[in-house]
Parts: C-alpha cells; sequence; structure tokens
C-alpha cells in the first residue's frame, strides 16, 4: 500500500488538529461556496498588497429587442485590465465592432489607472486579431484543446517608462 511520506502525515496531523474538516467535490455551481472561498482570498490578497480595487467592466451589445446579442467582460485591479470574454455575433463581425468593444475596455481602464491588459485565447479564435490590437503572446498552453493551444496575451495601454 503506497502511503504518503511521514512529514506529509505530519502536515495532515497539524491542519486536522486545528480544525474539523470534510472535502466535497461538485460539478454544481454554488456562488455561495465561490464567495466562501473568494472573500477569505480578497482579504489575504488586501492584507498583503494594501490594495483592494477590483472592478467589473461589462460591454454589453444589444440587438433590436434591446437583447444582449455580444459583448466583453472583463476586470481591472493590480493597474491591469484582464478581458475574460469577448464575443461579437457572426452577423455584426467585419464592421469593427470587435475593435470598438476593446477600444473601449482599455480607454475605461486607463480611466481607472491601468497600465496594461492581458487576455486568453484560442488558436481557433482571435490571436490574429488580438495582434492586430497590438498585444503580444507572454504563454502558450500547447494541446489545449488537442491538437491545439491556448495562448496568453499582453497589451501595453500606456508608454512604459525605461
Amino acid at each position: 500500500m503506497n502511503r504518503p511520506c511521514s512529514a506529509c502525515d505530519l502536515a495532515l496531523s497539524l491542519f486536522s488538529d486545528k480544525m474539523d474538516f470534510s472535502i466535497r467535490m461538485t460539478a454544481q455551481p454554488d456562488e455561495s461556496i465561490r464567495k466562501a472561498i473568494l472573500d477569505p482570498l480578497v482579504a489575504y490578497n488586501q492584507a498583503r498588497t494594501g490594495r483592494n480595487d477590483f472592478r467589473p467592466l461589462v460591454i454589453a451589445v444589444e440587438g433590436p429587442d434591446g437583447g444582449v446579442v455580444g459583448g466583453l467582460c472583463g476586470r481591472t485591479a493590480y493597474d491591469w485590465l484582464f478581458v475574460e470574454l469577448l464575443f461579437v455575433p457572426e452577423s455584426l463581425r467585419g464592421r469593427g465592432l470587435g475593435s470598438e468593444l476593446m477600444l473601449r475596455a482599455e480607454t475605461e481602464a486607463i480611466s481607472r489607472g491601468c497600465r496594461h491588459a492581458w487576455l486568453d485565447t484560442f488558436e481557433f479564435q482571435a490571436r490574429a486579431f488580438y495582434q492586430h490590437l497590438g498585444y503580444t503572446c507572454f504563454g502558450e498552453l500547447a494541446d489545449y484543446p488537442v491538437g491545439s493551444a491556448r495562448y496568453f496575451m499582453r497589451k501595453a495601454l500606456v508608454p512604459v517608462e525605461g
């Protein structure tokens, strides 16, 4: 039988002596669980950085009926813009809408004091689009998904002093 090392036993013993706990895995999202994990992490980060400047950034594209058909979701924190989601419907592509959404997000981020932006995209998505906007690749996960790649990209929003 494989047993963890004695140091692992000690670490688990020390941890378990401090509190009773159980571990539960679920595939069902539960906002209360996320909040219970996020809140102490945010408090920890704020204690270490002296900052809690996380702000959501959402730019919606609405159709004629007022329903959301696309847009951008991201956030600003620690002088960075993170673009989490960008979607332009096929019927609206090629009109500069994606560039406009990115420009608006970057402009808002600069007004919030951000100096840089980052995002990720897949090989089958929009790497060339982001490169056209001045983003450069700083990391790659090969075979994510298998036969493709995921790229991590960044851009300086204001001139970097140096």
